[in-house]
């Protein structure tokens, strides 16, 4: 009988511990916001937020530019980076600019400019609060206290939306975020499934989930880099098929040869024949998406 019971006290001891263990490496185990910091950040490593080419080229027509107000945070005001054509006579359809793990700098700043010379009213958003990063290890930390908290990040881009439907009086509202907000550029579809109107992401997080897919009535434009690891290939494509197989409007491109941010304003893997065939396909695409009534004549 005692060796009986020294077995069960055994076996119950062994079975004690196994489960701790197994609990112990299950609280290890990262979650998908802190496993996506860390690919982010292994893809920067040794890479710092200078200026790209496509970031200096000047926009096609003069623009008016300011920082705005666009809405409240849970501490302070949401302050952004507004610009559009300076001749702009008429609502015109807005864009929502997302920035990248770096932050709302002047690389995103030129952009948005671009972006408006073409003939919108493009807000840059900011999910930092006002604080951009020159080093990866600043950015790594700014974005994991984002993806910590992505419900002050969904109300930070409902505010833009928003601001852009009722006080530009934009008739049609895209988004475009590069990396961090190529991710959230999607997150904005999935926030505006039924009223968003164009869509483009370049190298940003993306879901499989199909139920969640599902929902996106908007064109979308994706551009990946063939050699990132950060998003792995076999996630984009799972990406694209599923969206294909829901019948979605969507043009998910896989760039052979490039990395992780080869479009980026800001970085070191800049590609700039990708950049540039990516940055025109884009225009092409807001155009045909945001001004119908234009690329028809």
């Amino acid at each position: 009988m005692n060796n009986k019971r020294s077995e069960t006290y055994r076996l119950a001891l062994v079975a004690s511990l196994v489960l701790l263990l197994a609990a112990c490496q299950q609280a290890a185990e990262p979650t998908a916001a802190e496993a996506a910091v860390a690919a982010t950040a292994a893809e920067h490593e040794h890479d710092a937020p200078t200026a790209s080419p496509l970031a200096e080229a000047p926009p096609a027509v003069a623009v008016l530019e300011q920082a705005l107000a666009y809405g409240e945070g849970q501490k302070t005001n949401l302050v952004g980076y507004l610009s559009m054509p300076a001749d702009a006579a008429e609502p015109l359809p807005g864009i929502i600019v997302i920035h990248e793990w770096w932050g709302l700098n002047d690389n995103i700043k030129a952009m948005t400019r671009r972006l408006a010379g073409e003939g919108y009213v493009v807000l840059a958003v900011d999910l930092y609060g006002g604080v951009t990063a020159d080093t990866p290890e600043r950015a790594q930390a700014l974005m994991a206290a984002l993806l910590a908290q992505p419900d002050a990040a969904r109300r930070n881009l409902n505010q833009a939306y928003d601001y852009l439907e009722k006080y530009a009086f934009a008739p049609r509202i895209g988004s475009i975020g590069w990396c961090l907000g190529g991710g959230w550029s999607l997150q904005t579809g999935l926030l505006y499934s039924d009223a968003l109107d164009a869509l483009v992401m370049y190298y940003g997080q993306v879901t499989t989930d199909r139920s969640q897919l599902a929902t996106l009535e908007m064109p979308i434009l994706g551009f990946f880099g063939g050699e990132d690891k950060s998003i792995p290939v076999r996630d984009v494509q799972e990406f694209r098929e599923t969206l294909i197989e829901l019948g979605k409007n969507a043009e998910v491109l896989i760039v052979p040869g490039v990395d992780h941010a080869f479009a980026n304003p800001s970085g070191g893997n800049y590609n700039e024949r990708a950049a540039t065939e990516a940055w025109d396909k884009t225009l092409e695409f807001f155009a045909r998406n945001l001004k119908p009534s234009v690329t028809a004549e």
